[in-house]
């Protein structure tokens, strides 16, 4: 993996150097040895100036699948800077599913092109794709599948196979059908190869394979092929009629785009955007978090403005304060991610919440004893005050039970509410901790110190 890293890394300073030295035709050259998911992310790692030069040395049989592996932002400068037949062209060069991926950035024009130069069957498989969501197994999957009826032999079929000349990329299995299409089951490749051919389909098959409908979450997707350790799937309608399958390569996409989103999301950004992006529009992109941001650091600030006298009267106050704050938004950060990876895995649902909830507070309760008498001890010694080392402590302990309690209850109720935990979720905690802590804190220290 990290000799992988050190070689992406080499590849983009080696093109960058050569873009700056105007050596364009040694950039096409190494282009041409680099791999689809190499110079996508060259693209990606270069500024707009440096990055139109290097498309434009791009073979044109390539680019198709580099539009199909950069970013949305990425994506939609490319195509603005394309000419309609090379956008064609480009497209033309993809699988079904692929071209399914990207045609809702292609300017109309060209996708009637596009769909006039098809022929029936082609037009057929990429409309079925069309009519899902992207992030559904339906938007998802591939057409381009075998199917076998289960009256034939083993013989015919390896037959079949032979005069066709290959098999669609991640076959591991060949898909079984009833005459109204209808998924009956599978066939392995091994099973096919380690029989004799006198057998039927029938005889070999596997209807154990569960197929996953078209309308299942991209997510959900993930789930059952980690569940399963699956390499393909088929995949059917409500009437488990077959309508294509699934492989692993697209799953790996949706587990990487899944990292990205969490990781991103933390600080407001977007997987998609691109990291080159005009500074006017990042700017305004930016600022809408840093907006929201500002709004929770006032209400912070007008707890604090609350008890204004107070701290003027004890400045060790103002000293300690972080430190209840910190505590609080730590301990709730830890149980917020928990909650989320599970329910991005699966693992936290309706039956379990309420005991993870009951688990989480206790934790909460433990862990708040234990770093009070820290906390106060260390206060009571740096400022010889045995009633701000009490008052802290106390402060502490309800602070990381209102952490844990918020913890673990603000992505259940986000998801409810229809938004993104993973982009909302430490907004509201920190303000909750913040909030939470300070007026425990500085409540505590108005009613018994001044």
């Amino acid at each position: 993996m990290m000799e992988q890293h050190e070689h992406t890394h080499d590849l983009v300073m080696q093109i960058s150097a050569l873009v700056e030295a105007q050596n364009h035709l040694e950039v096409k050259n190494r282009l041409a040895n680099c791999h689809s998911a190499e110079i996508a992310h060259v693209l990606e790692s270069l500024p707009p100036e440096q990055r139109h030069i290097v498309w434009q040395a791009i073979a044109a049989d390539t680019e198709g699948n580099v539009l199909l592996l950069v970013n949305d932002d990425v994506r939609s400068g490319l195509i603005e800077s394309m000419g309609n037949d090379e956008l064609i062209a480009a497209a033309e060069n993809l699988e079904t599913d692929d071209l399914a991926d990207i045609i809702p950035d292609l300017p109309e024009t060209v996708t009637d092109e596009l769909l006039r130069s098809m022929d029936k069957q082609d037009r057929q498989r990429l409309e079925s794709v069309l009519q899902f969501p992207e992030d559904t197994a339906g938007g998802m999957m591939n057409v381009d599948t075998i199917t076998l009826r289960p009256d034939v032999s083993l013989d015919v079929v390896l037959r079949y196979i032979r005069f066709r000349g290959n098999l669609p990329e991640m076959t591991d299995n060949l898909f079984v059908v009833g005459r109204d299409n209808k998924f009956l089951g599978a066939i392995s490749v091994s099973s096919l190869l380690t029989h004799a051919p006198s057998l039927t389909v029938a005889e070999v098959l596997n209807t154990g394979v569960k197929s996953i409908t078209a309308n299942t979450s991209s997510t959900d997707v993930a789930k059952i092929f980690q569940q399963w350790d699956l390499v393909s799937a088929p995949v059917t309608d409500d009437n488990e009629m077959l309508l294509g399958r699934i492989t692993i390569d697209d799953v790996v996409d949706i587990i990487r785009g899944q990292a990205d989103h969490t990781f991103l999301s933390h600080a407001g950004l977007d997987e998609e955007d691109d990291m080159f992006a005009p500074v006017v529009l990042s700017t305004r992109r930016r600022s809408v978090w840093l907006g929201v941001n500002l709004l929770t650091a006032l209400l912070a600030s007008w707890v604090i403005g609350q008890f204004d006298a107070t701290i003027e009267k004890l400045v060790a106050l103002a000293v300690l304060m972080p430190i209840v704050a910190s505590m609080g938004g730590i301990a709730g950060s830890q149980t917020l991610t928990l909650v989320i990876r599970g329910m991005a895995t699966g693992t936290v649902v309706s039956a379990n919440r309420q005991a993870l909830i009951r688990k989480e507070i206790l934790i909460g309760i433990l862990n708040g004893i234990l770093w009070s008498l820290v906390v106060g001890l260390i206060a009571y010694v740096w400022f010889d005050n045995t009633s701000l080392g009490l008052i802290i402590g106390a402060a502490i302990l309800f602070n990381l039970i209102i952490a844990a309690i918020a913890g673990a209850t603000i992505p259940l109720v986000l998801r409810k509410l229809g938004a993104d935990p993973a982009l909302a979720g430490s907004v509201v905690l920190t303000t909750i901790t913040d909030v939470a802590g300070f007026f425990a804190f500085l409540g505590l220290a108005a009613a018994f110190l001044v």
